[in-house]
């Protein structure tokens, strides 16, 4: 039952007023004053207050704002009494915390008309009250399941080198989720692989896409597939998975810091600048292919260029979020004001030079899309160092075996081999151990076998910038009439002191004099050319060419300390 406190300082007055009240089906708590009145709210909780507004102690305007305030958000309906009736006297109820107000002397009906008027406002108020707790519980849950999803999403999507001291970035969400994601993480032979996208759209409709594209960047990465590939399968992924419309901006860079060059593929981003060490001329990694998610995948075309690098060149990347970034006009940061903050930085601060030059253009002006920013240094790292270390026992595991895996003409247009090949290997738990070192030589011998053996190139064009850009343009034509065949030959020797793995690789082509190019080499020790051969014999315990020069044959061998 609704319970009705009624404040009256008059016996009369208040005796008449309760019997109203009582009469119409309502619970009456009585007060002589306006202490008594907050006294009785306090302990009773009524649901509406009648108030008198003269009273001894204490006025009704004094009580009135009392009891709002100890109401607080719950809505306590207050009818003044008085047989005052000129308007400042109204305007102080209202002032005070009143919602309606009675004449003297009562009228029993008009009393009924405003308790029910005010219990129907209550009613609606309780019920907004309801309704805004629940809508506050299911913020909650929601905050609280998009913090946690958002947990499950940074680990899948950032479990890569995002910490490395290589690489510096800033990701710039405009809420909890974000349309923009960057991925990096080693491949076995210890290149590093960098992924910026951006996704259509904002929020979790734009960061939904990042989950598949991370689970085949990182997969794929770690098995040593090539960017073309993982290009491809990322977007046959999205194409399928994204709905009509969306789309996902990228840019992917091989960076090998042992053969000193960037391997890259854009597709919608904002060029990428290379700067180079001690100088203010850029190297332009444009976008020449549409984003991933749009094309089926025979259109879809995932040729990268390569460039040579040098220790201490940085690479800057960014999303459309940086170049477009407003200031309080409306105007934009521009690719111009890009361009200038990192040519002018010092090359040991390109990536703060560019964060403080967009900062001081937005004067912290409220972003509109997503901003992520990125630098690659290029600097003489070991990434092998960062492989786990297998130390498992022999018992078990197969200890003498070999392999011959051959690949004709058609294979070798369309299949990338090594991932597989290295899948197989890892299988011996001794060989673990050696992963980046092994992938690396399978790398260069099949490279080795496959562009000069079967497609006759000369590597000497990779002896200047120019040339190194024309050699893979020819790689390239080669490849589309390739005629040949390559055949991998694996022989294992596993002991409890530990073990020799050779490698064998042939391919069909004519062969080469390697006394002869080993000579013409120390004469000539410039260029780019020659480079995979010298880290075969930095690697192998042994490397020999085997006449007429087609055939190149690797040891490796370690201990059990080693293993």
């Amino acid at each position: 039952m609704t319970k009705v406190l009624v404040a009256e300082d008059n016996v009369a007055d208040r005796m008449l007023l309760a019997r109203i009240v009582e009469r119409h089906g309502y619970d009456v708590i009585t007060a002589v004053d306006g202490l008594d009145a907050l006294s009785k709210f306090a302990s009773q909780e009524p649901d509406m207050v009648l108030l008198d507004a003269m009273m001894p102690e204490m006025d009704g305007f004094e009580v009135a704002r009392a009891i709002k305030e100890e109401a607080g958000a719950k809505f306590i309906p207050i009818v003044f009494l008085s047989s005052l009736t000129d308007s400042k006297w109204l305007d102080e109820c209202l002032r005070s915390g009143g919602d309606d107000f009675l004449s003297k002397p009562y009228n029993a009906g008009m009393l009924k008309a405003k308790l029910q008027a005010l219990e129907r406002l209550r009613g609606q108020q309780v019920l907004l009250e309801r309704q805004r707790s629940e809508l506050a519980r299911l913020k909650n849950h929601l905050v609280q399941e998009q913090m946690a999803a958002k947990s499950v999403f940074d680990k899948i999507a950032h479990t890569g080198k995002l910490r490395g001291p290589y690489l510096k970035h800033l990701l710039s969400p405009l809420s909890v989720f974000n349309g923009d994601v960057l991925l990096a993480a080693h491949d076995p032979s210890g290149d590093l692989l960098v992924l910026l996208g951006d996704f259509t759209g904002h929020g979790l409709t734009a960061a939904i896409g990042a989950l598949p594209l991370a689970d085949i960047f990182y997969g794929m990465t770690a098995k040593g597939f090539a960017v073309s590939e993982i290009l491809r399968e990322a977007n046959r992924k999205l194409k399928l998975v994204l709905p009509g419309g969306y789309f996902c901006c990228a840019t992917v860079v091989r960076l090998s810091f042992r053969k000193k060059c960037i391997e890259y593929w854009n597709g919608g981003l904002p060029p990428g600048m290379l700067r180079r060490k001690d100088r203010r001329d850029v190297y332009w990694l444009e976008s020449r292919h549409l984003p991933l998610g749009i094309l089926e995948d025979a259109a879809f075309r995932g040729q990268t260029e390569m460039v040579e690098v040098e220790f201490g060149d940085r690479l800057v990347l960014c999303t459309d979020g940086v170049i477009e970034a407003e200031d309080h006009q409306g105007q934009q940061f521009t690719h111009e004001r890009f361009e200038a903050a990192v040519r002018d930085a010092d090359c040991e601060r390109i990536f703060e030079t560019v964060l403080e030059a967009v900062r001081a253009h937005t004067m912290d002006e409220l972003l509109r899309d997503d901003l992520t920013l990125v630098e690659v240094d290029v600097r003489n790292l070991d990434a092998a160092g960062d492989e786990s270390l297998h130390k498992e026992e022999i018992n078990g595991v197969p200890q003498d075996w070999k392999l011959t895996y051959e690949l004709g003409p058609k294979s070798l247009k369309v299949f990338n081999p090594l991932p597989m090949l290295q899948h197989v290997l890892m299988e011996t738990p001794q060989l673990r151990s050696r992963a980046s070192e092994i992938y690396t030589v399978l790398a260069e011998t099949y490279a080795n076998a496959l562009e000069h053996g079967v497609m006759h190139l000369d590597s000497s064009l990779k002896g200047s910038a120019d040339g190194f850009a024309q050699y893979y343009a020819q790689r390239a034509k080669a490849l589309e009439h390739l005629d040949g065949r390559i055949r991998f030959d694996f022989i294992s020797q596993l002991d409890a002191k530990g073990g020799t793995l050779t490698i064998r690789v042939t391919d069909s082509g004519e062969g080469f004099d390697f006394k002869r190019w080993m000579k013409r080499r120390r004469r000539t020790s410039s260029g780019y050319h020659g480079r995979g051969i010298m880290l075969l014999r930095n690697i192998c315990d042994e490397v020999q060419f085997k006449a007429p020069g087609n055939t190149v044959e690797v040891k490796m061998r370690w201990g059990k300390a080693d293993a």
